[in-house]
């Protein structure tokens, strides 16, 4: 059934029934209800070990030689192994859109844990130099979901419905290389318009992520348990401060 959908989603996203999926899976509509109360529990269900795929391979590329090279190299794989699936572009065209506190809230899970350690390549790759100083995590994220839309575009006419998707990947195209080339650093990029006051606001401590105003008691410094968990585990493994 997972498979069924996996599929199914695959080739056309959210827009699959559930009559679809059964139908694929062979089994009837309420064996598939029973196991997967609504459409979007069985859409996560199916994208879920993908995301977490791309989750854990941004995060152990956080702490890898020429930051700069890792972080453009990272986000040109998950576009050439996104854009063949539709339902991976519409994950990560949502992801980050909930906003601080949705993992507390449990909506997060391997989106999150992709954001989290994006922002880290993100960040350790302007440290080196590498990537423009003006852009944010937010800015990457869109010019990912808009660089999957477009690459998906390109490729559609490359061949039978699906049959890039079988392959597990389409070669990168135009639109990735204008993404990347938009975000290196260079003396001749085009300066970026201020966007006004919440180029100022709080940010996480980790990733870079914008933080929500805090409404009551102390600022919050982190966007939610994965940055958290980073931020302790870099203060354990810390050398002590000399007395």
């Amino acid at each position: 059934m997972l498979q069924a959908a996996q599929s199914a989603f695959g080739e056309r996203g959210l827009g699959v029934s559930l009559d679809e999926v059964a139908r694929r899976a062979g089994v009837g509509a309420g064996t598939v209800y029973r196991h997967f109360p609504s459409k979007e529990a069985l859409f996560r269900a199916a994208v879920r070990d993908r995301m977490r795929l791309f989750a854990d391979a941004a995060g152990d590329l956080t702490d890898a030689d020429d930051p700069g090279e890792v972080f453009f190299r990272f986000l040109a794989s998950v576009v050439r192994l996104a854009a063949p699936n539709r339902a991976l572009c519409e994950v990560l065209e949502a992801t980050g859109e909930q906003g601080p506190g949705a993992e507390e809230e449990g909506a997060a899970g391997p989106e999150l844990e992709f954001l989290v350690a994006l922002g880290v390549l993100l960040a350790r790759a302007q440290q080196a130099g590498a990537v423009r100083a003006d852009v944010d995590l937010d800015d990457v994220r869109v010019l990912l979901a808009g660089c999957l839309a477009m690459e998906r575009q390109r490729s559609a006419g490359r061949g039978p419905a699906g049959a890039d998707a079988e392959a597990g990947e389409v070669p990168a195209g135009r639109m990735t290389a204008l993404m990347l080339d938009g975000l290196r650093a260079g003396r001749d990029v085009t300066k970026l318009p201020d966007t006004g006051p919440e180029r100022n606001e709080t940010r996480c401590l980790v990733c870079g992520a914008a933080l929500a105003a805090a409404r009551t008691g102390r600022p919050a410094r982190y966007c939610g348990g994965a940055c958290r968990q980073r931020a302790h585990r870099a203060r354990r493994a810390a050398p002590p401060a000399p007395r």
